[in-house]
């Protein structure tokens, strides 16, 4: 798996002329050489708010993304730092620090919005990052949240309703921290101390009212409060009181700062670092950084084309590349493994073949590990066509290899019975005897040669029809025999000739038999590990959709309790889907595996040509196992 890249300082990943926004050529290697799993961690807000110094801080770093000193914003589009996870080895952590909200030198605020989006689709962590304290005048300026719904889709095709899309979110919403900066507020509520989340939770409270101002000043509480279920709030102290100082924070030492700020950062650092989750996408997909690659460009590609950015889009864009290398990954498998599995000629067919199987059954695990949303099966049955051709090659070369061994063996033993034809030894009274006897003598030799491969006996018996003209006319040349015993010999010869070719036609359809086995084999194997896949992925929707609907039920019980009856009863429909969708899920008559394992029958045909409709009534043989659970 490879390291994180040395990046020394951040990177511009997506530039903001504006008017267009573009991706980072050198940004996107840089997140191409990571197959690990990412922590991406995001800020926005108002543009001189010091975003950047907390990303600094989480690097470790004291410098990296520019902190600016005047009131002109540093940061344009999202800038990107991967550094190695403090805390998880396995993961590397993406910081994207994104330019300021609201600057008044911009001509268009619209880009606002867009990189306000951007920043939620591609972190698993969103920090948004303000000052004094969160009131409705700071409420109002986060109307970038309330536009969300307009910027982002989770459906490409979602009810007209807007159910399914307002449900979605919640499964795929970034975690949400609020850090507030230069706070000089007590935490207390009504003459009691409060915690900094209880802070956050109070100011999201809704306003009364059914005035328009109290929908205004609600609109994004509701969004924050309907879209990200785990929210986080930091609040911190001004972090040194000297202005000339303050300008230039980064070349501050540590003991200069304030002792409560410090403390704060120090605590902001060690939540992220250690409560961040790892980026995924719908059904638990991981998102590694070639992935976060692919996300940024379909994206950004979709709002340069004035399309609204589609989650379930982009997961199809990344499926395609994914499980093309998915494929290609258990191909090269096979072949490797193949190859140093097995020397040519192999004993028996049978050898041959359950080494195939074993080596096609890892392929397959190492596919389904690989790849998801193959909705039709049709990377699996691209992997299955590839692999049967590769097999079918294996097969040749093995017939190959046997048929060269058998044919080497067959003419060293035979060199001198060759000799003796030529040199007439056989041409005398008795020589048919003596004749026989030679050929039984290398026969016997022939079959104590050992691993001949599947041709041995085919190989064999056009070496003896090669020989029927001399042997015939060794017999008709052969004083010592009358005409009775001649003719006596020659039927012989028919008899030996019809039992050894009825024992080939055996022979190949006990081999073809043998295929035919090991198919059923591999198409279980097929079945069973889509079987447990399709499972897997669907207890993962089912945790998603709990925890959804646990997040649709405590928001409709907040409003209730706040006193919004009207829009806690208007929670109904999404709770009621959800409900519809959950039951859909879990329900052990739910026909989805069966009809997908169907559908996988019927492609399949043109793959094994020669025993299709075998193996077709293989799958379907085992998926109404599945229909009748």
């Amino acid at each position: 798996m490879a390291s994180t890249p040395n990046m020394m300082a951040p990177i511009c990943l997506v530039e903001n002329n504006n008017e267009h926004l573009s991706v980072n050529q050198e940004a996107l290697e840089i997140l191409e050489q990571i197959s690990q799993p990412v922590v991406v961690v995001a800020i926005a807000g108002l543009y001189r708010t010091g975003k950047s110094y907390l990303m600094n801080r989480l690097a470790g770093q004291n410098h990296g993304f520019p902190l600016g000193s005047t009131v002109q914003s540093e940061t344009k589009g999202i800038w990107m730092w991967c550094v190695p996870h403090p805390n998880k080895p396995d993961c590397t952590l993406v910081l994207l620090d994104t330019e300021g909200l609201g600057d008044v030198e911009k001509g268009d605020t619209k880009n606002d919005s867009w990189i306000f989006a951007l920043a939620v689709l591609l972190c698993s962590s969103f920090v948004y990052n303000s000052l004094g304290t969160i009131n409705h005048q700071v409420l109002e300026q986060l109307h970038y949240v309330t536009e969300l719904t307009e910027l982002i889709r989770a459906k490409s095709s979602p009810t007209p309703d807007g159910i399914e899309d307002s449900i979605e979110f919640v499964s795929f919403f970034p975690d949400f921290i609020w850090t507030v900066r230069d706070f000089s507020l007590e935490l207390k509520l009504n003459g009691h101390p409060i915690t900094e989340d209880e802070y956050l939770e109070n100011a999201l409270k809704l306003v009364p009212g059914r005035n328009p101002k109290a929908k205004i000043s609600n609109l994004p509480r509701e969004c924050i409060r309907n879209f990200f279920p785990r929210r986080k709030c930091f609040v911190f102290d001004r972090p040194i009181n000297d202005k000339g100082l303050l300008a230039n924070i980064e070349k501050v030492a540590d003991n200069q700062l304030d002792p409560n700020f410090k403390e704060q950062t120090k605590n902001f650092c060690s939540y992220i670092l250690t409560q961040a989750k790892t980026k995924t996408l719908r059904e638990g997909i991981t998102v590694t950084g070639k992935r976060l690659r692919t996300l940024v460009v379909t994206y950004v590609d979709a709002i340069n084309s004035g399309a609204v950015p589609c989650l379930e889009n982009a997961v199809t864009a990344l499926a395609q590349i994914e499980n093309s290398v998915a494929v290609q990954k258990a191909v090269d498998h096979y072949s490797e493994q193949m190859a140093q599995r097995v020397s040519f000629p192999t004993d028996t067919l049978q050898e041959l073949l359950d080494q195939h199987v074993a080596c096609e059954k890892e392929a397959i695990a190492i596919f389904m590990e690989n790849s998801f949303n193959d909705d039709n099966q049709e990377f699996q049955q691209n992997l299955l066509e590839i692999i049967k051709d590769k097999q079918d090659k294996f097969l040749l070369q093995n017939e190959e290899a046997s048929v060269k061994y058998c044919q080497d063996k067959l003419e060293q033993l035979s060199k001198s019975l060759m000799e003796d034809i030529s040199a007439g030894i056989f041409s005398v009274p008795g020589g048919l005897k003596l004749y026989m006897e030679t050929k039984e003598r290398i026969e016997q030799d022939y079959w104590q040669v050992p691993r001949k491969g599947v041709k041995a006996n085919e190989v064999l018996q056009r070496f003896l029809q090669s020989q029927a003209a001399i042997e015939n006319s060794i017999l008709q040349a052969d004083k010592a025999l009358t005409d009775g015993e001649k003719a006596l010999a020659m039927e012989r010869a028919k008899k030996e000739a019809a039992e050894k070719e009825q024992e080939l036609m055996r022979q190949k359809l006990q081999e073809q038999q043998q295929q035919m086995e090991a198919q059923k084999r591999i198409l279980e194997e097929n079945i069973l590990q889509l079987k447990e896949k399709m499972e897997r992925e669907r207890e993962t929707i089912l945790r998603e959709q709990n925890m959804m609907l646990e997040h649709k039920l405590k928001v409709q019980e907040d409003l209730l309790r706040e006193g919004f009856k009207k829009k806690s009863e208007d929670m109904n429909a999404e709770i009621n889907h959800l409900r519809n969708l959950i039951d859909s899920t879990q329900s052990d008559n739910n026909p989805l595996i069966a009809e997908i394992l169907d559908r996988f029958a019927s492609g399949i045909d043109s793959i094994f040509s020669t025993s299709g409709k075998f193996c077709r009534n293989v799958v379907k043989n085992v998926s109404s196992l599945f229909k009748d659970k």
